[in-house]
C-alpha cells in the first residue's frame, strides 16, 4: 500500500487511528497488538504471499531474543547463538536479493551454468532485517533484558518505517510503544503530524515525480546506446539527484508524520545532505539511520579507526563497499559504495593534512566545500541509477564533455523547462529548510531540537501554516491518480 494512495489515506489510515484509540485509553496491550496487526495488513496488501515470510522472520529472531536473554542471564556464552541468528537473517536476506545476484556473476565469469531464480523481492526486507539484527546484537552486549512480544511485533511491523526506512533502533522505539503519551490521543499532535506528512507528500509527488521522467529519459537513451550531449548528460543525472533526494526525504517526512499522529517520535533520517561541506558531512546528514547501523554494526565491530589510518581506511573501503550492496543486487551499487568509500578515504586524508597546515583548510569551506561535496555525489549517483556500466560510463563520458553528439533541434524548449525545474529542485534543496528545521518547536523526530538560528521562523499552530499544508495535502492527493511507487521500495 503507497502512502500516496487513496486506500491508505482515506481508508487505512483513519481506520487504524480510530480503532487505536478506541482501545489505548482501556487495554494499552491490545491497542499495540492491534496496530501490529494493521500494520501487518498494510505490508500484505502490497503482495500477500510475503507475509508468512515477514511473521516467520519476527517469530525466529524472537526466539532467537529470548535464548539470548536466558543464556545472559545463566551467565552462559551466547555468541554462537548469536551468529546462528545473524547468518539466518543474512540468508534469508541474501537467497531473495541476491541469489540470481551471484549465479548471473558466476555464469558470467566461469561459466557455472547455474539456474536463476527470478524471485520476486519482499518489499522493506532489507530493513526489517536490519532492525532485527541489530536488536539481538544488542542483546548479546548486554544492552537488552527483557521484551514482550507484541511491543516486538510491533517493533518490526511499525507501518510508518516497515517499507523504505528509517532502520530503527529499540532503544529510541521500545520506551514509546510502553509510555502513556502514546495511548493518550493528542489533537495537537494530530494536527502536526497531518501538516509534516502533506509536505513530504508534496515533495514526492510535486517535486519528485515532476523530475523523473527528464531522469528517466536520458538514462534511458543512454542504455539505448544513442549518444548525448553534455547539456542532456548533466541534466539527466542532476533530474535523478534532485528527484532521489525529494523521494525519499518525502518518504521519510510522510513516515516521520505518520508516527508523530499516534504519538511516536521515528528518528531523522535526513538533515539537508545537499548543504554538507564534506562527504563526511554528507553521510551524517543523508539516510541517517542507515549510516548509524553500518557504523555501529558494522564499521565499528572491524575496528573502527583503530590500528592507524591503513587500518581505518580498509575498513571504511569495506564497510561502504557492502553499504552499496546493501542498496541493490549489482555491480554498479557496489562501485557507487566503493566511489564513496574512496571519498571518505580522500576526505580523511584531507583533514589529517589540514590538521597541520590550517590554511589548505580554508580552500574547501563554506560553499567551496558544498559545490565539490555535490559535484562528487552527482558523479556517484550515475553509478546508483544506471543499470549496467556501460550506461554509467557512457553518461559520465557525456559529462565530461568527450561525446560528440548534437542536440536535436527538438530539444530545446523541453530541456529549458527541464532546466527551470531542476534549478528550482536545487534551490529548494540548498537553501530551504528542513522539516527538523521547520517544526524544532514540535520535537517531530527523536533528534535533539534544531538550533534556534537555523530557521528565521518555524511552525506555529495559525492559519497561515495550516493553509499551506492543506494545499500541499491537496496538491498531493491531486496526483493519486498516478501510480508513482518510491525509489527506495525497490532496496
Amino acid at each position: 500500500m503507497l502512502f500516496n494512495s487513496y486506500a491508505f489515506l482515506f481508508v487505512f489510515l483513519p481506520a487504524t487511528y480510530l480503532a487505536f484509540y478506541l482501545l489505548a485509553p482501556r487495554a494499552p496491550l491490545a491497542a499495540n497488538l492491534l496496530l501490529a496487526l494493521a500494520s501487518v495488513a498494510f505490508y500484505g496488501w502490497w503482495d500477500l504471499r510475503y507475509v508468512p515470510l515477514l511473521l516467520a522472520s519476527i517469530a525466529c529472531n524472537l526466539v532467537a531474543a529470548r535464548l539470548l536473554m536466558a543464556r545472559r542471564a545463566q551467565a552462559l556464552p551466547t555468541g554462537g547463538v548469536l551468529s546462528a541468528a545473524v547468518l539466518a537473517n543474512l540468508a534469508l536476506l541474501g537467497w531473495f536479493k541476491y541469489a540470481d545476484f551471484f549465479a548471473t556473476t558466476a555464469n558470467t565469469l566461469f561459466g557455472a551454468g547455474l539456474p536463476l531464480q527470478q524471485l520476486v523481492l519482499p518489499l522493506g526486507i532489507s530493513f526489517f532485517t536490519f532492525t532485527q539484527i541489530a536488536f539481538l546484537v544488542d542483546i548479546h552486549r548486554g544492552e537488552v533484558d527483557q521484551v514482550s512480544a507484541t511491543d516486538y511485533a510491533l517493533f518490526v511491523t511499525y507501518f510508518p518505517h516497515l517499507i523504505a526506512g528509517p532502520v530503527l533502533h529499540h532503544r529510541e522505539m521500545m520506551p514509546q510503544f510502553a509510555s502513556a503519551c502514546m495511548h493518550r490521543r493528542d489533537p495537537h499532535l494530530l494536527n502536526v503530524g497531518l501538516a509534516i506528512f502533506a509536505f513530504g507528500l508534496a515533495k514526492k509527488t510535486l517535486l519528485a515525480d515532476t523530475a523523473a521522467p527528464y531522469a528517466d529519459a536520458v538514462f534511458g537513451a543512454a542504455a539505448a546506446g544513442r549518444a548525448l550531449t553534455t547539456g542532456e548528460a548533466w541534466g539527466g543525472a542532476l533530474a535523478y539527484t534532485f528527484q532521489l533526494y525529494f523521494d525519499f526525504s518525502g518518504y521519510s517526512d510522510m513516515a516521520i508524520g505518520l508516527s508523530l499522529m499516534f504519538g511516536v517520535r521515528l528518528p531523522q533520517n535526513f538533515a539537508s545532505p545537499y548543504k554538507a561541506e564534506s562527504i563526511i558531512d554528507f553521510w551524517r546528514r543523508w539516510h541517517m539511520t542507515l549510516s548509524r547501523f553500518l557504523r555501529d554494526y558494522l564499521y565499528i565491530p572491524l575496528g573502527g579507526n583503530r590500528g592507524g589510518p591503513a587500518r581505518r581506511h580498509f575498513n571504511l573501503m569495506l564497510t561502504m563497499l557492502l553499504g552499496g550492496l546493501w542498496h541493490g543486487a549489482g555491480w554498479t551499487f557496489v562501485a557507487w559504495g566503493g566511489l564513496h568509500g574512496a571519498y571518505l578515504v580522500a576526505n580523511h586524508g584531507w583533514r589529517t593534512v589540514c590538521a597541520t597546515r590550517p590554511a589548505l583548510g580554508q580552500l574547501f569551506a563554506g560553499w567551496r566545500g558544498r559545490l565539490l561535496t555535490f559535484l562528487a555525489v552527482v558523479i556517484a549517483w550515475v553509478f546508483f541509477r544506471a543499470e549496467t556500466f556501460a550506461t554509467a560510463l557512457a553518461m559520465l563520458e557525456a559529462m565530461a564533455g568527450l561525446s560528440s553528439a548534437v542536440a536535436p533541434a527538438t530539444a530545446g524548449e523541453n530541456w529549458r523547462r527541464g532546466g527551470l525545474i531542476i534549478a528550482l529542485l536545487g534551490a529548494l534543496a540548498w537553501f530551504a529548510p528542513n522539516v527538523a528545521q521547520l517544526f524544532r518547536a514540535e520535537r517531530p523526530t527523536t533528534a535533539e531540537p534544531q538550533p534556534a538560528t537555523s530557521v528565521r521562523r518555524g511552525f506555529r499552530p495559525a492559519w497561515t501554516w495550516w493553509a499551506a499544508s492543506g494545499l500541499a495535502l491537496a496538491a498531493g492527493i491531486l496526483t493519486f491518480h498516478r501510480v508513482s511507487p518510491f525509489l527506495y521500495f525497490q532496496f
